[in-house]
């Protein structure tokens, strides 16, 4: 008899009494749902319904109470009542503990006081306090606080009831309470450890320590829209009068109506025009952020000089992290980038190697060096990137191997790139090592779809393009990961590693944004890698550390670490000072705290999910390859590495030579500027893609020459089919006016 459940008059069934424990409280997170079937006179706890000793599910599941039948209830609550509680003294205790001999029997609520243990698995067993479970650690294992990694509030490293301690990751430990609530809200597809993301390990252990992880999907899951608002850019200029004729929300990169958030609250912008700065890489705060430095004396002119006019003591040209505003934004592959991102160059002064050039281009000064030391040294480097950048796609392709035929689709929200992509990613029949299928939607749900190559380059591209403007990484151009609660409860880090890792596999763009230090963190460990000045993005701590780390005297030193007093405390880096060059150690403190520690938990989950499909292993095993990769941007295209990626084919009635010649000398005109289209344009319209991704194009890219009147673009071969033309200018008429007007229609 199936049995309802609903509200009378008569029977008020919040302050009805649970026939098992005799509470009336209603706190489901505790006791599970409490149910009243009013046609019975029945009120239950679930909970206490499922540890009860003397009862089981005889019935089907919609039969009496999820499988509990009335009449078994009714014998359970005879059987209890003969029972008395051990704990509040009272009759009714339904469960007893299982261990052998103990004849303790207890309520559900009151077990739950005495910190009794029950297990949601099997049997449903329950141990009571004398007899429970207890996590072992190891002797020397270091007694001591550190962060919850769910609630980020510190937990103390002892055994005891209410602190747990993952099976999986030596420093992970959580309060039970979190734990728990973690538990309700994932259910058991998505409980898992929160940094390293195992999930058999870590929830065997946890059922074993009476965490109950229900049989039913994510909370998040089953909420439309639950990721609306999630890692959104502010996008709105607030300048009191905007310039912008397509209005304040016109966004456009890399001109001057790109809007640039306030460098301290990030919710308000600016269009770069509306505020006469004359490029991205200028600061900006907004009124309210001026106002609030203004009152509190630390918002000064000698904060906005130009940090590249500043000089050492020794006479050398300071660096530091900021980019001179007349610095201007670098082309992706540039020669400029190579020339500077060579590793080590000699300065000229005193042959001392300029450890600052490690750093991106953006975040550089320019040194004074001769014409033909820079283009030897940039040829070199462009040589030695493209030997990294060979080895990286044979390392690719072997991990693509693990990529089976099994298809799963991701239906993809360009305008929402970041939902629709968690969400895919999240869904639970996907895997890495599936065959990623893409299915493009507009914003009217009317859909277009292209399994072609193109369409998954263009997925990756705009994903990789969303993760560098996020939340979850902080810096100009070289950028490191920044702490965002919000982004480590709901493991956003993890499944940032985790996209890009199976982009470089599945034929997706490299992330081309990592800092020097973020790599290194990653391949060689936190606690192998010392961080520089560049390396914070904050522009309060960033003056903080200058002050104390140009400092000329004692007294001076010692007037700056009063001022900073409060941020020194709550960092951890307070030392005594008693000579100037103790300056330095404090430095390396705040660095070491402010780049790696306060990013330890999101740093874990990030290498944990660039794990997937092995990616984190290779890096490890070829720094240099992968560094070439995740570190810079792609080498800008040259008519010499569209020749190279492009296999000539042809019948035998063509004349290969000279349909070769023309296409050689076609690529020089696009590469010199004599042609209304570029070496990019030509890329996409072949393949779909601006650029060629680490592990190359599948199938490579090939050319037929045919007796067809205009080239053809096959995207699903990758193949140029070209025109066979009596003259040099036939063909490149051709080729302009077809490419042209093609992307000009799909742009469109």
């Amino acid at each position: 008899e199936e049995l309802r459940m609903s509200k009378n008059s008569n029977f008020d069934i919040q302050s009805a009494f649970c026939v098992l424990c005799g509470r009336t409280d209603d706190c489901p997170e505790k006791y599970g749902e409490k149910r009243t079937y009013v046609e019975h006179n029945l009120t239950v706890h679930y909970y206490c319904l499922l540890m009860s000793s003397g009862i089981w599910q005889r019935g089907e599941e919609d039969e009496g109470v999820d499988g509990f039948l009335i009449t078994d209830i009714r014998k359970e609550v005879n059987r209890a009542a003969k029972l008395k509680c051990n704990i509040c003294k009272k009759k009714g205790a339904s469960i007893g503990c299982v261990a052998p001999k103990c004849k303790r029997s207890y309520h559900f609520p009151c077990g739950l006081q005495k910190e009794c243990i029950f297990q949601f698995m099997e049997d449903f067993r329950s141990y009571c306090w004398e007899h429970k479970p207890v996590q072992k650690f190891p002797d020397e294992e270091s007694r001591g606080t550190s962060q919850c990694t769910i609630c980020l509030d510190l937990v103390e490293q002892l055994p005891m009831y209410t602190v747990l301690k993952s099976p999986c990751c030596k420093n992970a430990w959580f309060h039970r309470e979190c734990l728990q609530y973690q538990a309700l809200s994932a259910g058991i597809f998505f409980f898992r450890c929160t940094v390293c993301n195992n999930k058999d390990k870590f929830q065997k252990e946890m059922l074993r320590m009476g965490i109950h992880i229900p049989e039913k999907d994510a909370s998040w899951e089953l909420e439309e829209n639950a990721y609306q608002d999630l890692l959104q850019c502010y996008q709105h200029c607030d300048t009191k009068r905007c310039l912008c004729k397509k209005g304040r929300d016109y966004n456009e990169p890399d001109s001057k109506w790109e809007i640039k958030r306030c460098q301290c609250c990030g919710s308000r912008g600016t269009h770069l025009a509306c505020s006469s700065m004359k490029s991205w890489e200028q600061n900006w705060e907004c009124m309210e952020c001026r106002s609030i430095f203004a009152k509190s004396g630390n918002y000064s002119k000698q904060k906005k000089r130009s940090l590249a006019t500043s000089e050492k003591t020794d006479g050398t040209t300071c660096l530091l992290e900021e980019p001179s505003p007349k610095c201007p934004r670098q082309s992706p592959g540039s020669q400029r980038n190579f020339l500077l991102q060579s590793p080590k160059i000699m300065c000229q002064n005193n042959l001392s190697p300029c450890s600052h050039l490690e750093l991106p281009a953006s975040n550089r000064v320019t040194m004074s060096l001769s014409p033909l030391m820079s283009n030897r040294n940039w040829s070199l480097r462009k040589k030695h990137l493209r030997q990294q950048r060979r080895e990286v796609s044979n390392i690719l392709k072997e991990l693509k191997l693990q990529v089976n035929t099994k298809t799963t689709r991701l239906n993809i929200n360009a305008e929402k790139i970041w939902n629709s992509a968690l969400k895919g990613f999240r869904q639970r029949n996907f895997s890495p090592t599936n065959t990623i299928e893409i299915k493009f939607t507009n914003c009217k749900d009317r859909s277009k779809t292209d399994t072609s190559a193109a369409s998954k380059h263009r997925f990756f591209q705009l994903l990789m393009l969303h993760l560098q403007n996020s939340s979850l990484f902080e810096g100009s151009s070289a950028k490191n990961l920044s702490l965002d609660f919000q982004a480590v409860k709901e493991n956003l880090y993890f499944e940032a590693g985790k996209m890009i890792a199976v982009s470089l596999v599945h034929g997706g763009p490299p992330p081309g944004f990592f800092s020097k230090t973020l790599f290194n963190c990653l391949v060689y460990g936190p606690e192998n890698v010392k961080p520089a000045l560049e390396d914070v993005a904050d522009v309060d701590v960033a003056q903080t550390i200058k002050m104390i780390k140009y400092a000329n005297s004692l007294s001076s030193l010692r007037s700056t670490i009063h001022d900073c007093y409060e941020f020194l405390a709550a960092a951890g880096c307070l030392r005594p000072v008693t000579a100037l060059c103790d300056k330095k150690m404090l430095v390396n403190d705040i660095l070491i705290h402010h780049v790696i520690k306060r990013i330890i938990s999101p740093l874990e989950s990030f290498r944990q999910g660039l794990k997937t499909l092995g990616v984190l292993e290779k890096m490890q095993m070829h720094p240099d390859a992968f560094s070439s990769i995740l570190c810079h941007k792609p080498e800008r295209l040259s008519a010499e590495t569209i020749c190279d990626l492009f296999t000539i084919h042809s019948s035998s009635d063509v004349n290969k030579v000279e349909g070769a010649d023309f296409w050689m000398g076609y690529l020089q005109d696009v590469e010199s500027g004599e042609s209304v289209v570029t070496l990019e344009d030509i890329l996409l319209f072949v393949t779909g893609s601006f650029s060629i991704p680490p592990i190359g194009f599948d199938p490579e890219p090939t050319i037929k020459f045919l007796h067809i009147r205009y080239p053809i673009g096959n995207r699903l071969l990758n193949c140029l089919e070209l025109p066979i033309t009596k003259t040099y200018e036939q063909f490149k008429n051709k080729m302009e006016f077809t490419i042209r007007n093609t992307l000009r229609v799909e742009r469109e």
